[in-house]
């Protein structure tokens, strides 16, 4: 099978009307600023019934260092600061799907465990994977007692017998469509021929 690499920016992409049969996205689209946009491009590029599959991270992840920061910059600095990226949540993955005009959307979540052994593995491993906090608004870094002061909320509220402690990660699973006459749609609202009160009743 012939195929072809190419590294582009997902806010613009450089491909024709109706070109793919299938469009991917595995664990990306949180960096995307405009992801209507992005959506849009995706579906113009779908050929008719193409199908789009996707995974991003949800709005649920990290929420224990997020906890952990928020009560440490309380404690240390008398105030909090976004030390986290925002994700979407499932709502609004669905609500965007549909607005831009894929038909048949399904979402799907799933909730993820990875246990290390400290906070600051934990934040190693993200600066590693550039999942660094990327907020413009962000204002200067954590300081040193800000991140001691998290790393022992975080052992305290969340640390495990062993000693690790969990990171949570919510991944939201996305399909759309894009439309074609052959797909399915819901009937004619009042069409139906039977009541959902009548289930149950011999």
């Amino acid at each position: 099978v012939e195929t072809s690499r190419l590294v582009v920016d997902e806010e613009f992409l450089p491909f024709p009307r109706h070109h793919f049969d299938l469009v991917m996205s595995s664990l990306s689209l949180h960096w995307v600023n405009d992801l209507e946009s992005t959506f849009n491009q995706v579906l113009t590029t779908l050929k008719p019934d193409g199908a789009f599959i996707g995974a991003v991270l949800g709005g649920d992840s990290l929420q224990e260092l997020r906890s952990a920061f928020i009560l440490g910059d309380q404690e240390r600095q008398g105030g909090i600061s976004p030390h986290i990226s925002p994700f979407m949540n499932v709502a609004d993955a669905g609500n965007l799907l549909s607005a831009t005009g894929f038909n048949l959307c399904t979402v799907d979540t799933d909730y993820i465990q990875v246990d290390y052994p400290n906070a600051f593995v934990l934040m190693e491993h993200l600066r590693g994977m550039g999942e660094n906090n990327a907020v413009n608004s962000r204002g200067a870094p954590a300081t040193r007692d800000s991140l001691l002061a998290a790393a022992s909320i975080y052992q305290s509220m969340f640390g495990q017998p062993d000693g690790s402690v969990p990171a949570t990660f919510q991944v939201i699973y996305l399909i759309g469509w894009s439309p074609h006459e052959s797909q399915q749609k819901p009937l004619r609202r009042g069409s139906a021929q039977h009541s959902l009160k009548e289930l149950g009743h011999d």
